[in-house]
């Protein structure tokens, strides 16, 4: 076994080097030296800055300092002497405070291009060279005193998940900062209909946690030619632990992209919400430029067996989690956010690819931090990764990763269409076939007594506990729930689109996962039918505030969904026992009518025995009840969760059509 993993090493590594052994020939990545301590490759302080770099295959390592942070020769080129444990160490003895370095590598006698280094915390305009500065003084002022909202448990999330640029590039927004990390800090903006927007619009919404796309530094936008257009979400990642420079006021200054980061997460904070970071540690956006491979080529991404480079992400490589030192600098890199900029959860970009053992070491490394900062990801990968698949975060494993979320796309599918095909409508425009799908979602991908029956053809459950799924109609990424609408059900009008978006986010929302919504679902926002806009202009992505007013009907009846569930605890009770204890759906002989009842008053409720009917038929829906008074609080597209609706006597439910029921006694 070892002269096989021996000969695919050096197959490899001949084939990076166009030599016939391996750089300082080790017999697997396995074998490479490893550190324990903090993996901090510059350190600052007014008397000398120290340098260190993992890099076990150099035979030598140099530091460049530069007083620009992208043009310009090197002023100084300083040795770096080996460390032991595979590191490379050097101190230069003066104030380098406002310059910039990067490190070079040779290997087998040939010096790979300038890299600022694979753990870069500040970075030049484009993220070529590492920038030198003391991180206290870009605290905005305040800092200190951030801190967290309050949070009980992950059951009372809820997830909003925002491009940057989408939310507040809108020129009628009534946003000054539009489309920066600022722009999250103005209050008192309007649209010129005078509806709120930015960050008073959050609040007005009610939703717990924002989720930012990726905000880390990233390659496909040039940061010196931001007078031009230029859009993309951000899953190409440069360097993963500095704020990206196009969200800022000033690319050029290295202190600004971090200090107005800060400010955008503290606003955030004293507005009551949580933050998320969209994080892309599955793959680079680049492979042989990558730091990663400018640094210890090879090392930080999967081969296949004939040594190339594995695939799984569909962006010409995928990271090797399980190696020691990148699951070293994965836990490292997100204990940093959450440390230096105070980042309330972490969504992974196709978590699938990670294995298992990094994801818990994860989770327990936040826990150390504050165990309500919250984990979910995609549950799979874009092709299949180049390691086992019992040993890989996939949806189908989440039940084995306590603390640790994934998407259901089971719960999506049955309520707006499949994934796999774009003409495909399900449940909310009265597409029979679908009930289990939905009943599924209800229940938080948990093996629901009521489910167990094979006939129904129920989705495999992938939950231990309800908050390890997370519920959504749509995302960034395919289509937005009211373009996938139009697709479908192509002849619905106005009024029926309307209809079947509450009825699509009532089932989200009586959900026992956590409810996530895409930016802009909430005014019924589209992308002009557009399934994968990366990198479409701001006419496709951007948030049309006009639209908040044209569809306030539609707002309104999702704010009050919103605060139905944070009022009631029935609808998250957070415990698996708890969901068998008290969900029963109700028996329906119609297709296209999912009902439940929340029996008792569970969690301290003041609402007793809730019972929710989901109707997409074009025609009512009655169930058989216990005989009483139920007081209405949602009816015919309305939701009035603090004063109701009025009240209903008798042992008979109906729901009027395309719409839900909500009552309790």
């Amino acid at each position: 076994m070892k002269t096989k993993k021996l000969l695919l090493f050096t197959l490899f590594t001949s084939a990076l080097f166009g030599c016939g052994t391996a750089p300082k020939e080790y017999e697997s990545f396995e074998d490479y030296p490893t550190f324990t301590q903090p993996w901090d490759e510059m350190t600052y302080s007014e008397t000398g800055t120290d340098f260190m770099l993992w890099a076990p295959t150099a035979e030598e390592v140099n530091v460049k300092l530069y007083t620009d942070g992208l043009t310009g020769n090197a002023i100084q080129t300083v040795p770096m002497k080996e460390a032991g444990n595979g590191s490379w160490r050097t101190s230069v003895t003066e104030d380098l405070k406002g310059k910039f370095y990067t490190f070079q590598i040779k290997i087998n006698g040939k010096w790979l291009d300038e890299t600022p280094g694979v753990m870069a915390k500040a970075v030049g305009v484009n993220g070529k060279r590492g920038a030198i500065l003391n991180l206290d003084t870009t605290d905005p002022e305040g800092w200190s005193q951030d801190v967290r909202p309050a949070l009980k448990g992950f059951d009372d999330i809820i997830i909003y998940e925002m491009h940057h640029r989408d939310f507040s590039i809108d020129s009628l927004s009534g946003i000054k900062n539009r489309g920066k990390y600022l722009a999250l800090t103005e209050t008192g903006t309007t649209s010129k209909e005078g509806q709120k927007t930015g960050i008073d619009h959050l609040k007005e919404l009610g939703i717990t946690h924002v989720h930012l796309l990726p905000s880390y530094d990233y390659a496909s936008v040039d940061e010196t030619q931001l007078d031009k257009p230029q859009y993309n979400w951000g899953y190409d990642p440069q360097n993963y632990n500095t704020p990206e420079g196009s969200y800022s006021t000033d690319p050029y200054t290295p202190e600004t992209r971090i200090r107005e980061f800060k400010q955008m997460v503290m606003a955030l904070h004293q507005a009551g919400i949580r933050v998320i970071m969209d994080v892309v540690y599955n793959h680079t956006f680049n492979t042989e430029e990558s730091n990663f491979e400018r640094t210890v080529p090879g090392y930080f991404y999967r081969q296949n067996p004939d040594g190339t480079f594995a695939n799984g992400s569909a962006c010409g490589n995928e990271t090797a989690s399980e190696r020691e030192m990148m699951r070293k600098y994965m836990v490292e890199s997100v204990c940093y956010w959450a440390n230096e900029y105070h980042i309330d959860g972490f969504r992974f970009d196709l978590m699938g690819i990670h294995d298992i053992t990094t994801m818990e070491a994860i989770r327990s490394a936040l826990d150390k931090i504050d165990p309500t900062i919250y984990i979910y990801g995609e549950g799979w990968a874009a092709s299949s990764p180049a390691y086992p698949a019992d040993s890989l975060a996939m949806k189908a494993n989440t039940y084995r990763m306590p603390g640790v979320a994934a998407f259901s796309d089971e719960f999506r599918d049955g309520l707006r269409g499949s994934w796999n095909n774009d003409l495909e409508g399900a449940f909310v425009i009265g597409r029979p076939g679908h009930d289990t799908q939905v009943m599924f979602g209800i229940t938080a991908a948990l093996p629901h007594p009521q489910l167990k029956d094979s006939t129904l053809n129920t989705p495999a459950s992938w939950t231990a506990q309800p908050t390890q799924m997370l519920s959504y109609t749509s995302c960034h990424d395919d289509h937005c729930i009211t373009d996938r609408l139009k697709i479908t059900a192509p002849k619905a009008t106005d009024k029926e689109l309307t209809a079947y978006h509450k009825l699509a986010h009532t089932a989200v929302f009586t959900s026992q996962g956590v409810p996530f919504i895409f930016t802009g679902d909430e005014i019924m926002r589209d992308k002009k039918g557009v399934r994968n806009s990366y990198n479409s202009p701001d006419s496709i992505n951007a948030i049309n505030w006009a639209g908040k007013a044209i569809h306030r009907e539609a707002f309104d009846y999702l704010k009050g969904l919103i605060a139905m569930r944070k009022a009631h605890p029935a609808f998250h009770l957070g415990d698996t026992e708890l969901i068998y204890k008290h969900l029963e759906f109700l028996d329906m002989e119609d297709n296209n009518v999912v009902a439940f009842r929340i029996n008792g008053a569970p969690n301290g409720d003041t609402w007793k025995n809730i019972t929710v009917i989901l109707n997409s038929k074009n025609e009512p829906a009655s169930i058989d009840v216990p005989q009483g008074t139920y007081q209405i609080v949602c009816k015919d597209g309305k939701i009035n969760p603090e004063k109701g609706l009025g009240s209903v006597t008798g042992n008979k439910l109906t729901a009027a059509p395309r719409s839900a029921l909500i009552v309790h006694q």
